[in-house]
């Protein structure tokens, strides 16, 4: 599946690489037994778990919104384009650095699978402690609440020191950075709504305040 995802991200691109967010595939080679795939490496490059590190352990807020923007624009994208990531984290998300602005780039689409917006998942594929809440309640995901929820998790650990627990979110409210903006405490908060039909869009975050 990461194969044919990536050659329809590569002809959307019409072959051009590192034009897109999503890191271009160069070639691959199947050998029955296990598939290679040689895929462009962009330097100089961090993934964002290491770059938040860098940074102290957390971003400044108008650093960590130049990336949740160009995230939430990957992941629209995507989304158009009825792929579904389905393990949008910081450590599946480089960040070029070759000039002042970091540009993002996003890389393993091992999980990823094609998805309609109103398609529906039983078993949770991605990272355990990301988990979203629906999951926890026995209920089917869907692609779209699933990705915001991730974007709200991206957030929350590039702007708090420490990595986020969707268990630990479900049994105490989470502490929030006290110098955060009103914008940005509403845009996560959106995105980390429990119930999944009140989360909003990606096409929504697009337009929230905090980004335009």
């Amino acid at each position: 599946m990461e194969v044919a995802i990536m050659l329809k991200l590569a002809a959307e691109a019409d072959g051009s690489v590192g034009t897109s967010a999503p890191v271009s595939l160069l070639d691959w080679f199947d050998f029955g037994t296990e598939l290679i795939l040689v895929q462009e490496r962009p330097v100089p490059a961090v993934d964002l778990y290491d770059y938040i590190k860098e940074n102290g352990g957390c971003l400044p807020e108008e650093k960590a919104k130049v990336i949740l923007k160009q995230l939430v624009d990957a992941a629209k994208d995507l989304e158009e384009k009825h792929i579904f990531h389905r393990d949008i984290k910081s450590e599946n998300i480089l960040i070029e650095t070759s000039s002042d602005v970091p540009r993002v780039r996003i890389i393993d689409f091992g999980l990823s699978c094609f998805a309609m917006e109103r398609s529906r998942f039983r078993f949770f594929y991605g990272t355990a402690i990301h988990t979203p809440p629906e999951c926890y309640r026995g209920k089917k995901y869907r692609p779209g609440p699933t990705t915001v929820w991730q974007m709200g998790v991206v957030l929350y650990e590039a702007l708090h020191v420490g990595d986020f627990n969707t268990e630990t979110f479900l049994q105490k409210e989470l502490e929030f950075n006290k110098h955060l903006s009103s914008h940005c405490r509403n845009f996560l908060d959106a995105c980390l709504t429990n119930v999944p039909k009140k989360r909003p869009t990606l096409g929504d975050l697009q337009l929230h305040p905090w980004l335009r």
